[in-house]
């Protein structure tokens, strides 16, 4: 789901309404997001902090200060941390003053502080949000008939539209002072579902489809063992999920791990074999608009399985081994239109073999480790990655081959690694 790991704070005010925040808190959460409450004092008379808290799984904040030694909320720490700002319910009172720069509690801070850019610098390749994250304020309004007609309420939600706002439609109904007419708070499930409709719409990959290996594989050498390496499938599962939170349809074919996927927009195939990968990642190519060879997949194979255990006692003189089937190099061959991007595990001459992997095996992107670097490679939760592209336009003089770009980043965690590759990965696709 778009929501899955995105951060969402909801901002509940003094109004009647307010219990139906309890119904979109846990709905966001079901779906997978981050949920954190900021109430303004007034809403503490309809919805009590600590419904709030069981159901968010975090604290409620309300003053700018909590506990006994006056700890500070920093509204600037949760305006940041917060992809979507929701305001559900948003009184007339509230509207006024985000509308006018009003800033006399706690979620008007966080309001005024969130950083809220301009539509085409979010989603252009000029600006691409590190976090994989689309961010923006939406604004559920709910109060009475007259007051949600009346000419200042109006224009108060045009000037929220003009900062960039958006304005969550009200429902018409039965309203707490016994009129009826528009005014309703709209209901959690629709609320949860405007987002996500829209937030498909912004996300750069909406509606692509991609091809996604990781871990190992096993090559049999009997029913009890076989030949195989050390990779954990974390950094292939890293970018799975980046993938899927950019709103990217994807299959992820994985050897041998004990690694679980969160976004139900994640198909997974699982395997075990080298040839089992090939099969899967042929099938899936086809359809695929970017395809992210992360799975360390093995070189070589026995050329005979026994059907039985080999015993002890009878031993194995040698175990001849044959190549397995060079699927990066296949798929290199018959990509389609497909973006292609490959993984170099090196320990020598690293750079000199990534930039012939790219160029050998017909891939757009590479993208390198050494098991040379502290904390990177197998295993691990950090990686140390370069990447290699070609430039898109040939150098004077130069016919045979592209110039080849390289960025280097420092050690960091095999999920922002994810984000940086998923990040390469749109800026290529938008130039496309």
């Amino acid at each position: 789901m778009v929501l899955t790991g995105k951060n969402i704070l909801i901002g509940i005010t003094g109004s009647i309404a307010a219990y139906k925040s309890a119904f979109l808190t846990r709905l966001f959460v079901k779906a997978g997001a981050h949920v954190k409450v900021v109430m303004t004092p007034a809403a503490k008379d309809f919805i009590t902090p600590l419904t709030l808290s069981t159901l968010s799984k975090n604290p409620v904040y309300s003053e700018f200060t909590s506990g006994d030694k006056g700890e500070w909320n920093n509204h600037v720490e949760l305006a940041q941390w917060a992809d979507i700002i929701l305001i559900a319910p948003a009184t007339a009172d509230i509207i006024a003053k985000m509308a006018n720069g009003i800033c006399d509690n706690l979620l008007l801070a966080v309001y005024l502080a969130h950083p809220n850019p301009p539509e085409e610098r979010e989603i252009g390749p000029a600006a691409l949000p590190l976090r994989g994250s689309w961010r923006g304020i939406f604004v559920a309004p709910a109060m009475d008939l007259d007051m949600f007609q009346h000419p200042s309420t109006k224009a108060n939600l045009q000037k929220l539209q003009s900062y960039g706002n958006v304005i969550i439609p009200p429902d018409k109904g039965e309203l707490a002072s016994g009129l009826s007419g528009e005014g309703r708070m709209a209901e959690p499930e629709a609320i949860v579902q405007f987002l996500s409709e829209l937030l498909k719409k912004k996300l750069p990959l909406s509606g692509k489809k991609a091809l996604v290996t990781a871990g190992p594989t096993h090559e049999a050498i009997d029913p009890v063992r076989f030949i195989g390496n050390h990779s954990s499938g974390k950094m292939g599962f890293a970018v799975a999920e980046e993938l899927a939170a950019r709103g990217v349809e994807v299959t992820l074919v994985c050897g041998p791990n004990v690694l679980v996927t969160n976004n139900k927009a994640i198909r997974r195939v699982d395997v075990t074999s080298a040839d089992e990968m090939y099969q899967q990642c042929m099938k899936y190519s086809k359809n695929s608009d970017i395809i992210v060879m992360a799975a360390a997949v093995a070189d070589f194979k026995p050329a005979k399985s026994g059907k039985g255990k080999i015993k002890k006692e009878t031993g194995l003189d040698e175990i001849k081994l044959v190549p397995t089937k060079d699927i990066l190099s296949e798929l290199g061959k018959h990509k389609n239109g497909s973006l292609l991007v490959g993984f170099a595990l090196e320990t020598e001459n690293e750079t000199a073999n990534a930039k012939k992997k790219l160029h050998n095996k017909n891939m757009d992107i590479i993208v390198l480790n050494s098991l040379k670097d502290e904390k990177s490679g197998f295993d691990h939760d950090t990686n140390k990655i370069t990447i290699f592209h070609p430039s898109s336009a040939l150098p004077k003089g130069e016919r045979a081959e592209r110039k080849i770009i390289m960025k280097e980043f420092n050690l960091m965690s095999k999920i922002e690694c994810a984000r940086v590759i998923v990040n390469e990965v749109i800026q290529h696709i938008v130039k496309r």
